[in-house]
């Protein structure tokens, strides 16, 4: 994918000469060291000496040239080899395209190791060079640039991470421009992404998206130069028509209506303080929000599944996808913004459901929340039932709740199926380490506000029954009526999946559609900011974008 800018054609100018300066110097090489006999084999192991000796800190790459016999790859007089040089030279050029800083690959240092090369000596430090810049390109572009798990507690994706081998064993059996063309994400958001963030981009060659709109709150049928600032700004973002009225009339309002929705406000068309908010926010800060949602694709970069279920932790929702059309959307509660409470990122697959499930209150809770309100009053939270550690429910009446604390409490609490349960009356189970799942809950007024972050953690639906109806069109004629007869019985039941479903529980602040606008959300946890900023230090930066 390469980026039509005329920085990006200098540079790619600039690696294509660096690549000729190095095939001649490996043919200068060759034909003036190798003409001897007696010289060739002194030349050929003073160049695999260089190798092991530059390799010799580097696990991946020693392996890999010691079980090639210290042969090269990049460094040879024929077109194979030259053909490799030039694929990685470009890649190098391309990579700003993908949000990755070129600099962290070196360019100018290879190429200074290629017009420098006179010797086989020199020729195995940069094929060694070469091999490192490749790995690190290689992995950046198809899995990330950062670590996750580095960056928040909260990200516990498991990246799926290929071995340096592989790499360097795929690419010398593969077209080498068609090897690099693979490496990225080959998903329809990825490429959106790529779109937007070059669109972006331009918009700040061209000065961005004009002045900021000085105004607390403006609604239909004001006029005056704030209103003129809101007008050219929605026409720069794209939200309108060019337009010469000063006054907020139809037109504008169905504007900002749109741009709300694409920003998951309220979507009245009255800017008010929230929407003039997300109206001045910058196209830089905008443009990083896209880098950031593109290093996040790339450590999802593998098959989500032909059917999969997609919660968007920041834009509150829970879909089913099919075929990469979403069949089912409803809102969701996610985990409040508190250090033990924030719904972790991962992706897992569900197994089963539970219908009028019992809820076993999980430790934290219980130590936490509930001993305290036991300890001032036996029968607080008397819907909860006490169990022993051989599983028999035990009498408040008997326990002196004074006498324990958070560490030595021995019993458990749970709640018995009921329209009370916390769980609701569905639950829905991808067994995980982390204790966290899809479930119904009969605080449903929660789903009526803006933002909805109120959970310990657990991802609540809006819609659960219609959930599991969607789930369960699959493998049953009637999924309605087989879900609603086991629901009426009030017992608690397990309903397996026949065909597990994967679920990813992701974090976007900026996230495309197939068509329509680009789709912008507010940084719940802050975690973007913490990626972005890890990104800067990784020597991204917005500046070196503009051209």
């Amino acid at each position: 994918m390469h980026l039509a800018s005329a920085d990006t054609i200098q540079r790619t100018a600039f690696y294509r000469k660096a690549v000729q300066r190095l095939s001649v110097a490996v043919a200068t090489s060759l034909v003036l060291a190798f003409v001897v006999p007696g010289e060739l084999r002194a030349e050929v192991t003073a160049f695999k000496q260089a190798i092991a000796e530059g390799a010799a800190h580097d696990d991946a790459l020693s392996a890999f040239y010691r079980e090639n016999n210290y042969k090269g790859i990049w460094t040879g007089a024929t077109d194979v080899e030259r053909h490799r040089r030039q694929a990685l030279m470009q890649a190098i050029a391309d990579s700003s395209a993908h949000g990755l800083p070129a600099s962290r690959y070196d360019a100018d240092g290879l190429m200074r190791l290629m017009k420098e090369a006179r010797t086989p000596r020199d020729l195995g430090r940069v094929e060694i060079e070469m091999s490192r810049t490749f790995l690190r390109l290689a992995r950046d572009m198809q899995t990330g640039l950062l670590t996750p798990s580095k960056i928040d507690s909260g990200i516990v994706r498991d990246v799926p991470y290929r071995t340096p081998a592989s790499y360097l064993t795929n690419f010398t059996e593969s077209n080498p421009r068609g090897f690099f063309r693979a490496l990225p994400p080959k998903s329809g958001e990825y490429a959106r992404l790529i779109r937007e963030k070059t669109r972006l981009e331009r918009q700040i060659t061209a000065g961005g998206w004009g002045p900021e709109v000085h105004a607390n709150a403006l609604k239909p049928g004001q006029s005056g130069a704030a209103v003129v600032a809101l007008r050219n700004r929605l026409v720069s973002m794209g939200y309108m028509k060019r337009s010469a009225t000063n006054v907020y009339d139809v037109a504008m309002q169905q504007a900002v209506q749109e741009f709300q929705e694409a920003h998951g406000l309220v979507a009245d068309g009255t800017a008010g303080a929230s929407t003039i908010r997300e109206i001045n926010t910058s196209v830089e800060q905008r443009l990083s929000s896209i880098m950031v949602a593109m290093e996040r694709e790339r450590w999802l970069n593998m098959p989500r599944g032909q059917r999969h279920i997609l919660v968007n932790l920041t834009d509150f929702t829970a879909r089913i996808i099919d075929d990469d059309k979403v069949t089912f959307e409803t809102r969701s509660v996610i985990g409040k913004n508190v250090s033990d409470r924030r719904s972790p990122e991962f992706s897992d697959e569900m197994e089963y459901m539970e219908i009028n499930p019992v809820w076993n209150v999980p430790r934290s809770i219980t130590v936490k929340e509930y001993l305290p309100q036991m300890q001032r009053n036996r029968n607080a939270v008397s819907y909860l039932k006490l169990y022993n550690s051989r599983g028999q429910q035990v009498s408040r009446a008997n326990v002196n709740f004074a006498a324990y604390n958070a560490r030595n409490f021995p019993f458990d609490l749970k709640q018995p199926p009921s329209n009370r349960n916390a769980l609701g009356l569905v639950k829905f189970m991808f067994p995980n380490k982390y204790n966290i799942y899809l479930h119904d809950t009969p605080s449903k007024s929660l789903f009526q506000r803006n933002s909805r972050a109120f959970s310990h953690g657990c991802i609540r639906l809006q819609q659960p029954f219609e959930f599991a109806y969607a789930l369960l069109a699959k493998q049953e004629a009637d999924p309605k009526t087989y879900f609603d007869t086991r629901l009426k019985s009030g017992q608690q039941q397990q309903v397996k999946l026949k065909k597990k479903v994967p679920v990813h529980i992701i974090y976007r602040t900026a996230f495309t559609q197939a068509k329509g606008h680009m789709q912008y959300r507010e940084d719940v946890y802050g975690r973007d900011a913490l990626i972005w900023n890890a990104l800067q230090k990784a020597g991204v930066s917005l500046n070196s974008v503009q051209g």
